[in-house]
């Protein structure tokens, strides 16, 4: 599973350069990857505050973001924004958005109010359900230094038409 993830990072998020800020984490191997096998909401939420945890306790040179991939019971997009609006709940209650945030990639991402076959979706398209765990400083920083952060989400737009469906669909084989 992680290594599928790590390929999708090289090939999609690196290697057209949908996020301009994660090539260098990548790098320096400063992502954690943690994998949930949890079914119950007992075992989500203890999966769940266990990587937030981590992520806040280790230093931000040795752990820069989290991965968090589930393995079941998330194939359902509908299922998937639910668990995610459940732990953006959570981050709130704890009175941790000021620390970090979340970003939200699934096989069947689609977004709200896009046609069902617009290649946007393929942004936010990965070979599992994945949640992002991003430092909020370390967003803040690097967004200090862009003069239109909403460019790069229409640059990523751009650059996946120009590609082309088949290109895409063949680096992404799931999101078809």
């Amino acid at each position: 599973m992680v290594e599928n993830i790590r390929r999708w990072l090289d090939q999609m998020v690196v290697g057209l350069n949908l996020c301009p800020f994660s090539s260098s984490v990548i790098a320096r191997n400063q992502v954690f990857y943690a994998v949930c096998d949890a079914t119950t909401d007992a075992e989500l939420q203890q999966f769940y505050l266990t990587e937030l945890r981590r992520l806040l306790e280790t230093n931000e040179n040795d752990v820069a973001t989290s991965l968090l991939m589930f393995t079941q019971g998330l194939e359902e997009f509908g299922d998937f924004l639910d668990v995610l609006d459940w732990f953006q709940q959570l981050l709130e209650q704890a009175d941790l958005t000021e620390h970090v945030q979340l970003a939200s990639f699934h096989p069947q991402y689609q977004f709200e109010g896009v046609a069902a076959d617009d290649l946007s979706h393929f942004t936010n398209r990965s070979p599992y359900p994945t949640i992002h765990l991003l430092r909020q400083d370390q967003m803040t920083k690097v967004l200090a230094h862009v003069s239109d952060p909403e460019k790069i989400y229409l640059d990523n737009i751009k650059a996946l038409n120009t590609l082309g469906r088949r290109e895409v669909e063949a680096l992404c084989p799931w999101g078809k």
